[in-house]
């Protein structure tokens, strides 16, 4: 049966509850640029320098001034974005769909917008953590020939530590998050060096987590992610690139910390507006919007591995 206005209403804030707690779990742009809330569109990121990192005059004499020290930063303003889509129910599939208990088309409409929502925030997140340009020249490697993770005779492991060496000696911290394209994880799966060093363990496959241990990382991901251009090509997101981090813990990410990258996402977002009737297709729809914008705010923070497949 189709909905009245008044039904529509009542969807609404469930619809929308259910969208802000909408993941993906094939999705791992979130292991790079965690999603920090903004309270309104106009508004600037800050950015720590290096102040912290530099030695000064602590000491003092009795009676003397306690010296004063201001931490420098730059307000850069962040340019949200909106992505919206509409989510639409012929009433047809609606009354065909009221016959068979627990089928709710409008949610399954609204749960594969937010799906292709989900993706392009993907997609935008790979293109910045993915772009050489953002990167200095010591934190990032175009691999070629042997140095390839996907040749036998490359060595992950020795590449992966220099590059945590580059960015403590940026930071002070090590990075925590190792983000593998989809197919290199494949590849490092079948690595010579990484499946002699568990052939002991009797593992039937390389896991995420054995990765972790491999490397030394709190986490391994790997981006699964494909889309289909108009032409009909696939492409994977991540390609096969690596990025290697470091991340502020949750709790943590509202500080100072020179942390790779945020996503910065408008407050109540995503978001399901009230449902309406269009007589001209006989169909309900539901508007979904979410505005956000992944920065790339601590280079420094960061590795970039390029064409390591």
């Amino acid at each position: 049966m189709s909905m009245n206005s008044a039904q529509a209403r009542v969807l609404d804030p469930i619809l929308t509850q259910h969208a802000r707690g909408y993941t993906n779990a094939e999705f791992v742009g979130h292991a790079l640029f965690p999603v920090v809330t903004m309270p309104t569109r106009a508004a600037k990121r800050i950015e720590f320098d290096r102040s912290s990192f530099r030695r000064r005059r602590t000491r003092r004499a009795p009676g003397a001034p306690i010296a004063a020290l201001e931490f420098g930063y730059e307000g850069k303003p962040v340019a949200l974005h909106q992505e919206a889509l509409s989510a639409v129910t012929p009433i047809e599939h609606q009354q065909e769909a009221g016959a068979v208990p627990g089928i709710d088309l409008q949610q399954v409409g609204v749960d594969t917008v937010l799906a292709v929502i989900a993706m392009e925030k993907e997609i935008q997140q790979a293109e910045v953590a993915r772009n050489a340009a953002s990167y200095a020249a010591t934190n990032k490697d175009a691999l070629a020939g042997a140095e390839k993770w996907s040749d036998p005779d490359s060595d992950p492991k020795a590449q992966v530590y220099d590059a945590k060496e580059v960015i403590r000696k940026r930071i002070g911290r090590r990075p925590n998050t190792l983000v593998l394209g989809g197919g290199l994880t494949s590849a490092l799966g079948k690595h010579p060096l990484i499946t002699a060093h568990f052939r002991p363990t009797n593992a039937a496959a390389i896991s995420l987590a054995m990765l972790a241990s491999y490397f030394d990382v709190e986490s391994v991901v790997s981006g699964d992610a494909i889309y289909d251009q108009a032409d009909g090509t696939t492409v994977d997101v991540w390609g096969g690139d690596a990025i290697l981090a470091w991340v502020a813990p949750a709790g943590q990410r509202q500080m100072p910390l020179p942390s790779y990258g945020y996503t910065y996402q408008l407050q109540g977002h995503p978001l399901v507006e009230q449902a309406r009737f269009d007589a001209d297709i006989r169909s309900w729809k539901n508007d979904c919007l979410d505005e956000f914008s992944a920065e790339l705010v601590g280079a420094d923070a960061g590795f970039l591995f390029q064409d390591a497949l």
